[in-house]
Parts: structure tokens; C-alpha cells; sequence
């Protein structure tokens, strides 16, 4: 069941449709009831599900419930950036930037961390800390102008009228 059920999961996202709510959500129920109730990989999926088809609402407690069970690492990091990105989908930017503050990125997600707190401290209202953020994440990927768009990025303001 183990590995058959990922790879099927794998399937269930190669092909998942926004399109037909209802048939997605059978899929994945289908996929989440061969698994325990207290499975943290299913129940991740179930909120996965959720999220995708924007009823963020209901994916949020999903997440911290995944998440309180214990999920391996690739599922741990993807449930807390997806956590975050509902957290401020929902209106909740505040708790999505004290999710994501700290929160390293990995081989997986990669930087998506700092991204989904960009986007959050926008939402609160924070542009100059938003761009700072997603600045310093782009100035990682740039071999030749890395040190410059940290430096610029550091200079900024964190102030939401201040300019520069």
C-alpha cells in the first residue's frame, strides 16, 4: 500500500482538474481513505486537496492538524509553506509571516519560504519589508549582480509610505 498509495498521489496531481471540484475531492477522499484517519501523509493530502481548489478555510486546520501528527520532510516543509500561503489567502498575513519568519528553505521548496512571506508582509501592509525579502531571495540566484541586489535590498525601507 505504502508505495503504490505515493505513486498514485503522484497521478493525483499529474492530473488534478480545478475544474471539477467534486470529482477531485472523490479522488483524493478515495486516495485518504485507504490510509488511517491519524495518517499524517493523507490528512496532508486532504488539506492539499482543499487548497487546491481555493477552500483554504477548511485546508488550514487540515495543515496544523498534518502537521501536529508528523509529516517526513518533504511533506513537513510543503505543509507549512501551504499552511502560510491559506493562513494569508484567508486574510491572516500576520500569522502567515510569523509561520514563514525563520523557516529555512531546502532542496525541496527551495526558497518558496521567503516568496510566501513577501506576499504576506505585502498583505499586511509592509512593501518595503515584502520587497526587501524577495530581493534578498532573488540575490541569491544571480551570479553576477547577487551582492549588489543584497546590498540594495538591505537599504531599503521597511516602512509602508517610506521611499527611497
Amino acid at each position: 500500500m505504502g508505495a503504490n498509495w505515493e505513486e498514485r498521489i503522484k497521478d493525483f496531481w499529474a492530473n488534478a482538474d480545478d475544474a471539477d471540484a467534486a470529482g477531485t475531492l472523490a479522488a483524493m477522499r478515495g486516495l485518504v481513505e485507504e490510509r488511517p484517519g491519524d495518517d499524517a501523509a493523507a490528512v496532508y493530502e486532504w488539506a492539499s486537496g482543499h487548497d487546491f481548489l481555493g477552500r483554504e478555510s477548511e485546508a488550514i486546520p487540515l495543515y496544523e492538524r498534518a502537521l501536529e501528527l508528523g509529516l517526513d520532510d518533504a511533506r513537513r516543509s510543503q505543509a507549512w509553506v501551504q499552511l502560510a500561503s491559506s493562513l494569508r489567502n484567508v486574510g491572516r498575513p500576520d500569522e502567515a509571516i510569523r509561520l514563514l519568519e525563520g523557516f529555512p528553505g531546502d532542496g525541496i521548496i527551495g526558497d518558496a519560504p521567503d516568496a510566501f512571506r513577501a506576499l504576506a508582509l505585502f498583505d499586511a501592509g509592509r512593501p518595503g519589508e515584502a520587497l526587501r525579502v524577495a530581493l534578498a531571495a532573488l540575490a541569491k540566484t544571480l551570479p553576477l549582480y547577487g551582492g549588489a541586489v543584497r546590498r540594495y535590498a538591505d537599504d531599503l525601507p521597511s516602512g509602508a509610505t517610506s521611499s527611497h
